[in-house]
């Protein structure tokens, strides 16, 4: 049996994604600041499994789409028909949520209206009139907090009641509007019907000049002039251009709805603490020092002070297991070259990057309770002034921020950027914010030749790349993409105390992305790497690396490393690993070292770096290409292979050239 999709839809940041996970029992990236959803999510209501299908898609403001992810939520409304809408709003802020609301009206699907954040409402002393909300807009109106579970039971009794109900009808025009959408409502009926499209809906975008619904609908020349009169003779009696006299008539509806259920005695607790807190925060000059100086306390608090002791146990845990596998091969006597596959190929490389996974979740923690509290849409807002002299606007900063985490989810971001040379440039950008695959790295090489200086080199590393971003925005804005940014809107959440529920599930996809890593790519990257630097080109078993197939092949790419300090073939070796997946280059080292344990890999990084080189190896991993996950989603954001190569070979020029300047400097200087 085919199951019945419903659509969950709203603003930005309204609670979609929090109201997804408690409907569907799902862990889905839940975020305080818009844009977090990027793509549409899918999963079953509970008590309905494989029956009501739930679909959270990206949020939008109205049906006239100018990004990506909006496109993504208007064309699965029309294309896809749902059985039902799940409108959630934030109560705390009526008027602008219901603009969407009128239009999702005009859809002619049946929908339920979900208040979000009623807790906040309450507190701060206002209070909605539910029944006279209900009674205007003739719909089911759920109040709940999603954040704290509350309702949840409400809202799937709502779906229930709903799944066969028919579409609402209200007719909210009036006067000069109302005339107009009814006069050309005659002349396209048909075309709509005969093409399944909402008939409200087409008029609306045909008053909005949207020249794709003229093509859509086949609408003649004649019938053209016909509309084009109506609409003449409806802006000299409104006094108002067309699109301006479309919103002017949703809003005096929204207003006289919000006039009799809507009363606001004062601004939430929330919103008041916020305004508070970002008189500081947010401040012009003091905003970008206070932002480096929280990101060099939880560098400080990840790679020293509680990172540091974590890692070193879970090194002493994965080293006393290794070794009691090997004890259990030596045993039963199994062949040599099978103890050394599993002993110094999967266990050293696999356990080599799973060492780090105390650092991982310790600097993921920090960064979701920054994230969940609101305070990363107030760095995009900071941002802002100075991204625009380099190019770009603020809202670049969003996937910018997310590629501190992961560069695929951060390219898919761009999608919420409404200008397509705005999106190019953050694509090419993005990959030079440091993602937490490089972590291991950085950890190795700082453990090995800075152990106390740990937060000075993470932050410049961070700042290197941070500062690339700028020279290479500044240099395709002057060549490849000259013109200027579009202005930069965005929504400032309130602050609000991180849920323990959100940072744990965050926190937790982190790191269950990096073990599946180390279990699938590592752990098959590490056997590969093993067995080249096993074998000669005879598949002779080698006992020296040096005359392995691995140490051919890396010495014939090494010297284009050695202006950046390092021809060691391991090093370069490492390098090309890196390419699958950035934590390989620590697993690739660990095999082609034979380290058996943290204090060994440091020891044999000394005699392959030296402090210098090993600092510009740090500057090369940071700024190359990313892994081929990361190039496949430019390819597929950008839909163009010559693009995606061209991006990657400039990513890789600049890495090659910052490393080069870094370490010939370095050397007249030291």
């Amino acid at each position: 049996m085919m199951s019945k999709k419903i659509a969950l839809i709203g603003n930005q940041n309204c609670g979609k994604t929090t109201l997804f996970n408690a409907l569907t029992g799902s862990s889905q990236h839940v975020g305080n600041f818009p844009g977090v959803t990027v793509e549409q999510k899918t999963g079953f209501i509970k008590k309905h499994k494989d029956e009501l299908e739930l679909i959270d898609l990206p949020g939008i403001y109205s049906l006239s789409p100018y990004t990506a992810e909006e496109i993504v939520s208007i064309r699965y409304l029309l294309e896809e028909k749902p059985c039902l809408i799940i409108n959630i709003i934030d109560a705390t802020n009526m008027e602008r949520n219901l603009y969407l609301t009128t239009q999702l009206l005009e859809l002619n699907i049946p929908m339920i209206l979900v208040l979000n954040m009623m807790d906040e409402v309450i507190t701060s002393g206002n209070s909605i009139d539910i029944d006279g909300l209900k009674e205007r807009l003739e719909m089911d109106i759920v109040p709940i907090s999603a954040s704290k579970n509350e309702g949840i039971e409400d809202v799937i009794t709502a779906i229930e009641n709903n799944l066969d109900k028919p579409s609402q009808h209200i007719d909210i025009c009036h006067g000069v509007v109302h005339k107009a959408i009814h006069s050309i409502s005659h002349i396209v009926e048909q075309s709509a019907q005969s093409l399944q499209l909402p008939l409200r809906y087409c008029v609306t975008k045909i008053i909005e000049g949207d020249d794709e619904m003229f093509d859509q609908l086949h609408i003649d020349q004649g019938d053209r002039h016909i509309i084009e009169h109506i609409l003449q003779k409806m802006e000299e009696e409104a006094g108002t251009d067309r699109e301006a006299a479309l919103v002017d008539m949703r809003y005096s509806f929204i207003e006289d709805v919000c006039k009799q259920t809507v009363f606001i005695e004062s601004e939430t607790k929330e919103q008041i603490r916020s305004e508070k807190i970002d008189r500081l925060l947010t401040h012009k000059y003091l905003g970008i020092p206070i932002f480096i100086l929280i990101m060099l306390l939880i560098f400080y608090l990840t790679f020293s002070l509680i990172g540091a002791p974590l890692q070193d146990l879970m090194d002493s845990i994965i080293g006393e297991f290794s070794n009691m596998i090997i004890r259990l091969l030596e045993q039963y006597d199994v062949a040599f070259w099978l103890r050394s596959l599993v002993g110094d190929g999967i266990l050293a490389g696999v356990g080599s990057v799973l060492s780090f996974l105390p650092v991982i979740v310790i600097l993921f923690f920090f960064l979701s309770m920054l994230e969940d509290s609101g305070y990363m849409a107030r760095v995009a807002f900071v941002m802002d002034k100075a991204l625009r002299k380099i190019g770009l606007s603020g809202r670049s900063f969003v996937p910018m921020l997310i590629g501190f985490g992961c560069s695929v989810p951060a390219i898919m971001a761009t999608r919420t950027l409404s200008s397509d040379r705005d999106r190019k440039m953050t694509i090419i950008l993005t990959p030079f914010m440091s993602c937490s695959a490089k972590l291991p790295i950085y950890g190795m090489i700082i453990a090995a030749f800075f152990p106390h200086k740990a937060a000075i080199v993470m932050i410049s590393i961070y700042c290197i790349g941070i500062l690339v971003a700028i020279i290479s925005a500044l240099l395709l804005k002057n060549t490849i993409f000259i013109g200027e940014p579009v202005p930069f809107v965005l929504e400032l959440p309130a602050y609000r105390i991180p849920t323990l529920k959100n940072v744990y599930l965050n926190v937790l996809d982190k790191a269950k992305d990096f073990i599946h890593k180390a279990f699938t790519i590592i752990f098959m990257a590490s056997i590969v790497i093993w067995f080249l630097q096993s074998f000669s080109f005879t598949f002779d078993f080698v006992t020296d690396s040096s005359q392995s197939i691995l140490a051919a092949i890396g010495s014939f790419v090494s010297p284009i490393f050695a202006p950046l300090g390092f021809n060691d073939w391991r090093a370069s070796t490492a390098l090309m690993t890196g390419i699958t997946a950035k934590e390989s280059v620590v697993s690739t080292l660990t095999v082609l070292t034979q380290s058996s344990s943290t204090a060994a890999l440091n020891q044999a990084l000394i005699g392959i770096f030296t402090p210098l080189s090993s600092f510009t190896f740090l500057v090369f991993t940071v700024l190359y290409m990313p892994c081929v996950a990361a190039f496949a989603a430019t390819k597929r954001e950008l839909r163009s292979w010559p693009q995606a190569i061209l991006t990657v070979m400039f990513q890789t020029g600049m890495a090659y050239l910052v490393a080069f300047a870094i370490y010939q400097l370095g050397q007249l200087l030291l």
